[in-house]
């Protein structure tokens, strides 16, 4: 479930975190059985879920953590015309060990490749569902207001013409995949019903993303 050979990763929770936060919801639906509340899809908080970053060599297929979400962004966005390779980290080649493993200890993610980058002065957020189920994406703009679609990113725009020349067709509001084998087993057992399946780890020729 890689994105073909050049993998753009997102990585959220360490085991660590992932249990404190487990616990932390689960101790939020117990309190919701008290207290009717909307629906747990629902995103847990306002910032980003989103802690780590990193892309898949397309010629060793080893994983190289990206120092920034600028750089992965600028790497993401011309994935298909410049493969990313581990010579583009200072020092790095295809012989060092790889930065990060694929594998449960972290929630992984698939980002869209290809998706342009962010346009300057707004922030891209993408928060966790409860369930783990998605990845909600929405855009912070450079006066603080949330936006979760790009009729309100027109509108905001059209509100403020100091933007002249972005336009709500640079923004994306499509969710990076959570990978359902890196899902913490503590959240499959968690009720009846549930969707998240246990997968095989991706093959090389495909992308994955961490969260």
């Amino acid at each position: 479930m890689l994105i073909i050979l050049l993998l753009l990763l997102l990585r959220l929770f360490g085991r660590k975190e992932r249990e404190r936060e487990f616990s932390r919801n689960r101790k939020s639906l117990m309190d919701s059985q008290r207290t009717p509340r909307t629906s747990s899809k629902k995103p847990q908080t306002g910032t980003s879920s989103i802690d780590l970053y990193a892309a898949q060599c397309d010629e060793c297929h080893k994983w190289r953590v990206i120092n920034s979400e600028e750089e992965f962004e600028e790497i993401r966005s011309r994935m298909s015309e410049e493969p990313f390779y581990c010579n583009k980290k200072p020092g790095v080649s295809c012989d060092d060990p790889a930065d990060i493993e694929y594998n449960s200890t972290r929630t992984w993610a698939i980002d869209k490749p290809d998706l342009q980058k962010t346009p300057e002065g707004f922030k891209r957020h993408l928060v966790l569902r409860k369930d783990y189920s998605k990845l909600d994406a929405y855009y912070i703009t450079p006066k603080g207001k949330k936006v979760r679609t790009r009729n309100e990113i027109a509108a905001f725009l059209k509100e403020n013409p100091i933007y002249e020349g972005i336009s709500a067709s640079d923004f994306d509001f499509a969710s990076p995949k959570v990978m359902e084998d890196t899902i913490p087993e503590i959240v499959g057992k968690k009720g009846s019903g549930s969707s998240h399946k246990k997968k095989r780890p991706p093959k090389d020729e495909e992308e994955t993303g961490s969260v």
